[in-house]
């Protein structure tokens, strides 16, 4: 249910990126592509990931119904938002190279967070919860769903298993302790496609290809009944062909951007546009705006401010994939009785705790990690290099282009974080 550009410090003339002059403070550049290395795309990120928290908040405070529009929550339209900015860097991540190095970076950005947010929760806020419901630990490990099985099941990122060992009965939505994660396995799936995609040589050296494949996709999506009768109706199969278009919809605004510079004149009509389209046709005529969604995003990240401490740093992933179970430990709590804006506050300020967590000891190290051995494989003398696919000489556009990004980080070190409820 994670995402891309940062600032980082420009060490040819070492002046800091909070010296620099402002994007939306510099007329001449509004209509110019997204400064990658200068926009706001941390800041949008981050507000998309708190929606999708507010959004939640309702079903899991015992709300009947979320706050939302044609046919989607609010929650699924941040998501939708993440899709498309997500399609957007990783498109250029994978254009830019080689693809042992793009699968390596994806991994590495999406799974270590992933795999600590399952072992906090099986292994600290379940047995909490445990001893709160049962008044002790006894058969904690053994209660099904154990809290290895809980790792074991969930750790390739198809979520199979989302409650721990029976707790959480007495919630308003009970059993569930991260019902946020299982986008992250169809956000996967679409990194795949791009990154399969990208090895056709052409699809490299022209636009026509990723356009005519998000046509397609929506055309798909469509007519989900139609084709989805040949894989026996696989429900994996009908929701990545929901989300892949908004995916590729993104990269299309990569493979056009020099051809679409980033004006108001361009933003304000393309919201008209995607919102009359949607109205027109909730089934899928979201499908068919994602790249006027792209452009809106990325339009606001171009000219809206954004605090420096945001831009190097990404919180956006750590708040999507905590802010079920904090929400759910807080209900336990009895915390949602207060009222829905205490409640809501509560959770955001225990969130963003993790959030940091999750991107100080967590992300960033395993970031770092992988940026210093790219850094190893391309500086080792000629016949020292280890084994594997080489890294292109441009490094990927996710982790080199966000100003959320700290120092050094590439451009696709970043996901968007995951949907809605189940």
């Amino acid at each position: 249910m994670a995402q891309e550009c940062t600032a980082r410090t420009d060490r040819a003339d070492g002046l800091s990126s909070a010296r620099r002059l402002p994007r939306s403070a510099d007329p001449r550049r509004r209509s110019a592509p997204l400064d990658p290395r200068n926009n706001s795309l941390n800041l949008i990120r981050l507000l998309l990931a708190v929606a999708v928290l507010v959004s939640h908040t309702f079903p899991l405070s015992g709300q009947e119904h979320e706050p939302g529009w044609a046919g989607e929550s609010l929650g699924g339209w941040a998501v939708i938002g993440f899709f498309t900015v997500s399609g957007y860097l990783i498109a250029g991540a994978r254009l830019r190279s080689e693809g042992g190095r793009y699968l390596i970076n994806r991994i590495a950005r999406i799974m270590p967070g992933f795999l600590v947010s399952l072992l906090v929760v099986a292994f600290g806020f379940a047995p909490l919860a445990y001893a709160v419901e049962r008044g002790t630990l006894d058969g904690f490990l053994t209660t099904p769903t154990t809290p290895l099985d809980h790792l074991f099941s969930n750790a390739l990122l198809d979520m199979q298993a989302y409650g721990v060992a029976g707790t959480l009965s007495g919630v308003p939505y009970p059993g569930d302790w991260n019902g946020s994660l299982w986008s992250l396995y169809f956000e996967f799936l679409c990194y795949i496609v791009v990154g399969v995609v990208a090895t056709v040589p052409v699809v490299r050296r022209q636009a026509w290809p990723l356009v005519t494949l998000f046509l397609a996709s929506v055309v798909v999506h469509a007519q989900i009944a139609r084709f989805s009768v040949y894989l026996g109706g696989d429900g994996d199969f009908v929701m990545l062909m929901k989300l892949l278009p908004y995916f590729l919809g993104g990269a299309v605004l990569f493979v056009l951007k020099e051809r679409l510079p980033l004006r108001w004149q361009g933003a304000l009509p393309a919201l008209v546009v995607a919102l009359g389209v949607v109205a027109w046709q909730p089934a899928w005529g979201g499908q068919l705006a994602a790249p006027l969604f792209t452009y809106v995003l990325l339009w606001a990240a171009a000219v809206v401010p954004s605090p420096r401490w945001i831009r190097i740093n990404d919180l956006s992933y750590g708040v999507y994939i905590y802010a079920f179970p904090v929400t759910q430990l807080l209900a336990l709590a009895g915390l949602h009785g207060l009222g829905l804006v205490p409640f809501t506050a509560a959770i955001v300020a225990g969130t963003l705790v993790l959030a940091g967590f999750s991107w100080f000891f967590v992300e960033r190290p395993a970031r770092d990690l992988v940026a210093r051995a790219s850094r190893t494989d391309r500086t080792a003398p000629p016949g020292t290099q280890p084994e594997g696919p080489a890294t292109a000489p441009t490094v990927p556009v996710q982790r080199r282009v966000p100003p959320a990004v700290a120092p050094g980080r590439d451009a696709d070190d970043a996901t968007s974080p995951g949907q809605t409820l189940r």
